[in-house]
C-alpha cells in the first residue's frame, strides 16, 4: 500500500472514531506515527482537516468535505480489488443506518451469522429512527420506513407490514378499550415515530376514518414508545413486526384490531453519487433473506 493510500485511509478511520489511537489499532500502527502521518497528509493538500484537543479529534469543514470525497474513492477500490480477486469474501468496514426496533430485533441477533462469513468486514450500525445524511454521515445504506421522498437515491424495496395500535392491559383496564376510531379522543396517545402525523386514518368496509389525536408523551425512538405503552402511559402505534412479541407475551394488547391503519414499507437507501459497495448490496440481501423468512 502506497504511503498517501495508507494516509487517506488512517485519515478516514480517525475521522469516524474520532480518535487517532483507536484509529491506530484498527491499521496497527502506533498513535505517535498515526499523528504524524495525518500531520503530513495536511502539509500535502494544503488544509487542516482535523481539529485535536484533549477529549476528541473533530473534522474542520475542509475536513469533512475532504472525508466525503475520499470514501467513495476508498470504497470503490476496496470493491475493484475484491473483484480482481474473485472472491466472495467482504472486506474493509461498512456503516448501515438503521431504527432501532429492526436493529436490536432483527438485526442484531443475526448479525454474527453474517460476520461469520466476512471475517475481514467490520460493520458500523448506525441506529438511528430519523432520516440520516448518508453523504454527510458516510451511511453505505439505510434502512428507512415509510415513503421515499423523490431523489436520485438508489432504493430497493425490502417487504411491508401492517400498522397496528396497542395499549397495556392495565392501562385498558383503566380506561377501557376503544371500541371505534372516535374513542381514541378520550385516551392517551403515546406519539413515537411511527405515528408523528397527528392524525391517524383507519378504513374498514370501505369506510376510512381520520382522527385527530393529541399526544400525551412524545418519543423519538419507537423502542422507547414501545416501553411506554408496556408502562401503561397510553396507546401506541407501530408496525405489527415490532409489537410482535409484546402482543404474543401479553404485555400489549391490540386495540381496534379489526381496522387496517395502512402497511409499514421499509426499504434499502444508497447513497446517491456513490457505487455501491459490494457490502452494502450483501448485508442488503442478507437483510431481505432474513425478513422474508421470518414471521
Amino acid at each position: 500500500m502506497s504511503d498517501h493510500l495508507f494516509a487517506l485511509r488512517l485519515f478516514a478511520r480517525v475521522a469516524r472514531k474520532g480518535s487517532f489511537s483507536a484509529a491506530g489499532r484498527e491499521l496497527d500502527v502506533p498513535q505517535s506515527t498515526a499523528s504524524r502521518t495525518i500531520a503530513e497528509l495536511e502539509r500535502r493538500v494544503g488544509a487542516r482537516l482535523l481539529v485535536r484537543n484533549t477529549r476528541a479529534v473533530t473534522l474542520t469543514d475542509a475536513g469533512s468535505d475532504f472525508l466525503t470525497r475520499i470514501e467513495v474513492v476508498l470504497a470503490e477500490l476496496e470493491d475493484a480489488e475484491q473483484s480482481v480477486r474473485g472472491t466472495t469474501e467482504l472486506r474493509g468496514r461498512l456503516r448501515v443506518g438503521i431504527g432501532s426496533s429492526l436493529a436490536i430485533r432483527e438485526v442484531i441477533p443475526r448479525l454474527p451469522e453474517f460476520l461469520d462469513k466476512h471475517p475481514d468486514l467490520h460493520v458500523d450500525l448506525v441506529l438511528d429512527d430519523s432520516r440520516q445524511d448518508l453523504v454527510g454521515e458516510g451511511i453505505d445504506v439505510a434502512f428507512r420506513f415509510g415513503p421515499l421522498p423523490d431523489s436520485i437515491a438508489t432504493t430497493r424495496a425490502i417487504r411491508s407490514w401492517p400498522r397496528v395500535i396497542a395499549a397495556s392491559p392495565k392501562y385498558l383496564e383503566r380506561l377501557g378499550k376503544p371500541q371505534s376510531p372516535a374513542d381514541l379522543s378520550s385516551h392517551s396517545i403515546i406519539v413515537g415515530p411511527v405515528s408523528s402525523s397527528p392524525t391517524w386514518s383507519f378504513r374498514k368496509d370501505g369506510t376510512t376514518s381520520s382522527i385527530r389525536v393529541e399526544g400525551r408523551a412524545r418519543i423519538a425512538g419507537n423502542e422507547g414508545a414501545i416501553a411506554a405503552a408496556i408502562a401503561g402511559l397510553g396507546i401506541v402505534m407501530s408496525s405489527s413486526g415490532s409489537l410482535r412479541r409484546e402482543i404474543a407475551e401479553s404485555k400489549l394488547v391490540r386495540v381496534l384490531e379489526d381496522w387496517d391503519l395502512g402497511a409499514m414499507e421499509l426499504s434499502a437507501v444508497f447513497a446517491a453519487g456513490r457505487t455501491t459497495k459490494r457490502a452494502a448490496r450483501a448485508f442488503t440481501e442478507f437483510l431481505a433473506n432474513m425478513l422474508r423468512d421470518a414471521d
